[in-house]
């Protein structure tokens, strides 16, 4: 029995153990980085955590650290410490402010497709373990248009697709929205995108990042969008960035992180709408390992 074939045995067996009840997710992308995508995933976290909701953070995005640096830790392990040295779940979740917890990817997500039956088994009940530990998985992608980011934001339920006003940021993002309408595996209406309209300067310019790239997926990808909300232009966002803080903590009433604040209320008023995914972040690694094994 090879690899594959071995994976697809592993993927149906826990596909059928699979719970009912399962936490949120929502993957953050980009179609380039730049555009605010770290920044909104923290940000984020800290109103869902406001609202009561156990958060945690998957940062999916290997080789950078903005999730580490914005949250102010240094985690002890990662994926590939669950994968290949056995930790458990639990140790390799770092606690950051208000008890936002953080999942590093570290170098284990590229191995996914050479891990062993024992290895699959153990990753898949290890996740599953997060839907008793959070009511809301964040995974920040990397950015870009990668076989990675992309089997991710396919494998997700939901979907924040980051972009701002510059002609650069919206023609990479409805880049990423054909890659993903043009792969034969994406199924439309398995995933709803959302747009996050970023450094917009007026609601006027926000309305229209979504309008624009609304009309090219309708016209050209015959598919559906969703508009969450905006984000403006704001130096104490930048300042927090530049001190390596989150500006939602730090300066709740500024505008940006009212418009955060919005956003996370936006996103939750929706909850009835999102399509369901039975077993939760484990489901959706299932579905990712089953991509990349095939």
């Amino acid at each position: 029995m090879d690899q594959a074939e071995q994976l697809r045995n592993v993927i149906k067996q826990k596909s059928m153990e699979a719970p009912s009840e399962s936490a949120r997710i929502v993957t953050i992308t980009s179609g380039k980085g730049g555009v605010g995508k770290s920044n909104a995933a923290v940000n984020l976290a800290v109103w869902f955590k406001k609202m009561g909701k156990r958060v945690i953070i998957f940062d999916a995005d290997l080789g950078l650290a903005n999730v580490e640096v914005m949250l102010g830790i240094v985690p002890k392990y990662n994926l590939s410490d669950l994968i290949y040295r056995g930790k458990s779940i639990r140790e390799i979740i770092t606690l950051g402010p208000l008890d936002i917890g953080l999942i590093s990817g570290g170098l284990g997500i590229p191995g996914l497709n050479n891990l062993s039956k024992d290895q699959i088994l153990y990753l898949v009940h290890s996740l599953a373990e997060l839907n008793t530990m959070a009511d809301i998985i964040i995974i920040d992608t990397g950015a870009g248009i990668s076989d990675s980011v992309l089997e991710f934001v396919m494998a997700s339920p939901e979907v924040l697709l980051i972009s701002t006003p510059e002609p650069s940021s919206l023609t990479d993002s409805y880049s990423l929205l054909k890659a993903l309408y043009r792969n034969p595996i994406f199924s439309k209406d398995k995933v709803r995108i959302n747009i996050v309209a970023n450094k917009v300067n007026s609601v006027e310019e926000g309305n229209a990042v979504f309008s624009r790239l609304d009309a090219v997926v309708a016209q050209f990808l015959k598919g559906s969008i969703y508009f969450l909300g905006m984000i403006p232009q704001d130096r104490e966002i930048d300042n927090s960035v530049r001190s390596q803080k989150v500006v939602s903590i730090e300066k709740p009433n500024a505008p940006s992180s009212k418009a955060f604040k919005v956003l996370a209320e936006n996103y939750m008023n929706h909850e009835h709408k999102v399509i369901s995914m039975r077993g939760g972040i484990a489901q959706m690694i299932i579905n990712f390992l089953s991509r990349i094994g095939s």
